[in-house]
């Protein structure tokens, strides 16, 4: 079986750390902030974990 490519996209989006976890960053932190409260904008500058069915099709995009 031949080995599988990276998915690029994914692969700009996401970082596997060394323990296997998978980050990623959260969406609407770039413009029309205004509207959002400090608090729900300090929130988003964390990484968000992965977890549940789409880990594991994502490891796959990742060629993991």
């Amino acid at each position: 079986m031949p080995k599988l490519k990276t998915h690029k996209g994914t692969s700009k989006r996401i970082r596997l750390t060394k323990s296997g976890k998978l980050l990623r960053r959260n969406a609407a932190t770039h413009h029309k902030l205004a509207h959002q409260t400090a608090r729900s904008k300090r929130a988003k500058k964390a990484d968000t974990k992965i977890n549940g069915s789409a880990k594991q099709t994502i490891r796959r995009a990742l060629g993991v």
